[in-house]
């Protein structure tokens, strides 16, 4: 079975109230605690509205993070390309590879935010279409294709071409998803990987049994070959030692969140406001409801189960959130790296394994014990400090010690006897 591989995602989401410049640090040394705790990815998007979404380049941002990091993949998750010109994304992608050593994931959307594109002057009914027509674009340049032009109603390409390519030789490519099939047909048309959004939403949870099939009959219909190693599933979770401790730490910022961002700033259909903070850390944390608020079992559980519901995926993104406070945050996502993530991928399954033979079979490694007593018989002032101290069974490791009680022949019967 693959390995199913673990990330983090900061959109990010964070209450007004905050010094800006704090925030930002808040999520570099976030990047620099999941790249020590062994985490495969990490990824941070582009927003410039609502107050609460604060980075609005993730390239800029990423190459601050890939100082601080060692290992851990870095992806734009996502840039908005209806609000870029193809090229200088394409150029921005190149450098940020070269900076990073090679660890950049490109993730592109049509951009997520209405706001956004009002303030930009773009219709939203044409913002899938440019997404579509870029990554084209894009695919062309970063692969060192020879010159070419490009007219469209939104840019102009002359005689293009990098001077310098990506240090990858092929850079990851991951298209965003939410409930709708655009995502997933546009990541079959181009080949590329998954980020599914959608998947923190009941609706979205509801809708991802069928996604992956639009990827597979569009890739398909295009000559290109999908694979669900290449499908990343975005997850919320709290996670600490007990249920009750976890919903204690979540509760009231996830009440804020709910509340201030999701009903009262994005006006999300069909999102109504919780009357209080118990009511909301108990309906986000059933099963169904978008998010695993609890123990490290209970993820683990959520995370088996997203694997049967879908079919299989590759790669588990968790949410970045202020629910619970800093050091609550950083102890959950340390929880999982020591729990979840080897329990997940059989990590500890050899441990058990070899626990168990030790347990089941002791009678095998009697003889071991028995040849440790007969060269202690051998030695009259061993025998001698043994019996007067009355120390020495105790001094030594359970497995090791002889058992004074028996002489050493009829121990020495024993080992040659397999008893």
């Amino acid at each position: 079975m693959a390995r199913i591989k673990f990330g983090g995602f900061v959109a990010p989401h964070h209450p007004i109230g905050e010094h800006p410049t704090l925030q930002l640090q808040r999520d570099l040394e976030l990047a620099e605690h999941l790249d020590k705790l062994g985490y495969d990815e990490f990824w941070c998007g582009e927003h410039h509205s609502t107050g609460w979404e604060v980075i609005a380049s993730p390239e800029l941002f990423l190459a601050a993070a890939g100082e601080r990091t060692h290992r851990i993949m870095l992806g734009t998750g996502v840039i908005s390309l209806p609000y870029h010109h193809p090229f200088n994304v394409a150029q921005r992608l190149v450098q940020l590879d070269h900076m990073t050593r090679g660890r950049v994931i490109f993730g592109s959307g049509p951009g997520a935010l209405p706001s956004d594109a009002y303030t930009l002057g773009i219709d939203p009914m044409v913002q899938r279409d440019r997404q579509d027509e870029a990554i084209g674009v894009i695919r062309r340049l970063l692969a060192g294709e020879d010159r070419f032009s490009h007219e469209s109603d939104w840019f102009t390409l002359t005689d293009a071409r990098l001077q310098l390519l990506p240090l990858q030789e092929d850079m990851p490519f991951a298209v965003a998803s939410m409930i709708s099939p655009s995502g997933m047909t546009l990541a079959g048309k181009h080949g590329t990987g998954v980020l599914s959004i959608g998947s923190m939403s009941s609706a979205g949870l509801q809708a991802l049994p069928t996604q992956w099939g639009f990827a597979e009959e569009s890739g398909g219909k295009h000559g290109h070959q999908v694979s669900r190693d290449n499908w990343r599933v975005v997850m919320s979770w709290h996670i600490a030692e007990t249920r009750e401790q976890a919903r204690a730490e979540a509760k009231e910022g996830l009440f804020r969140w709910h509340n201030e961002y999701t009903v009262g700033t994005l006006m999300r259909p069909g999102a109504t406001a919780y009357d209080n903070a118990d009511a909301a850390v108990e309906e986000a944390g059933v099963e169904g409801g978008g998010a695993v608020i609890g123990t490290p079992d209970d993820l683990i559980k959520a995370v088996r189960d997203m694997q049967q519901l879908t079919g299989g995926f590759g790669t588990v993104i968790g949410f970045a959130h202020d629910w619970a406070n800093r050091e609550a945050t950083l102890r959950s996502w340390d929880m999982v790296a020591r729990y979840v993530i080897p329990e997940v991928n059989g990590m500890l399954d050899g441990y058990r394994e070899s626990q168990r033979h030790v347990i089941e079979n002791r009678e095998s490694f009697d003889r071991a014990g028995a040849a440790i007593m007969a060269k202690i018989m051998e030695n009259e002032k061993a025998v001698a400090a043994m019996s007067e101290q009355g120390e020495g069974q105790a001094a030594m490791p359970a497995h090791h010690a002889p058992d004074l009680s028996k002489p050493a022949a009829e121990d020495g019967d024993q080992a040659q006897s397999g008893g």
